[in-house]
């Protein structure tokens, strides 16, 4: 069985619309289909699975426990473990291990809690 084409008819909506138009019109698409998964992530997540990230961020099983849980008992987790850390390297301009170091050996904790 042959689908018929209908693409004539179904981009009638998008045959006016500039180069640039299209592009802003796919990326709103794309952000309203991801805006729903991002949500779910920011709203269930895991020790197990924030310490999995920053396992793929080059940090070891024992360093990503230490990190996961200093950021339970701050209250932090919800932000989730490898953007904090991400963001910590970004802010200092330095590498997300030398960050994830930082923040083992108890420094810049309060730099998290406040952005």
């Amino acid at each position: 069985m042959q689908r018929p084409d209908d693409f004539e008819s179904r981009r009638g909506h998008l045959r006016e619309l500039s180069d640039e138009e299209l592009h802003d019109h796919f990326w709103d698409l794309v952000t309203r289909i991801v805006e729903p998964l991002v949500e779910e992530a920011r709203t269930h997540t895991s020790p197990s699975i924030e310490r999995a990230v920053l396992l793929r961020m080059g940090f070891s099983s024992i360093e990503s426990k230490a990190l996961v849980d200093q950021m339970m008992k701050r209250g932090l987790l919800g932000h989730g473990a490898g953007g904090l850390v991400l963001r910590l390297a970004q802010d200092r301009a330095i590498t997300v291990r030398e960050a994830g170091e930082d923040l083992l050996a108890g420094r810049h904790w309060d730099e998290l809690v406040a952005s």
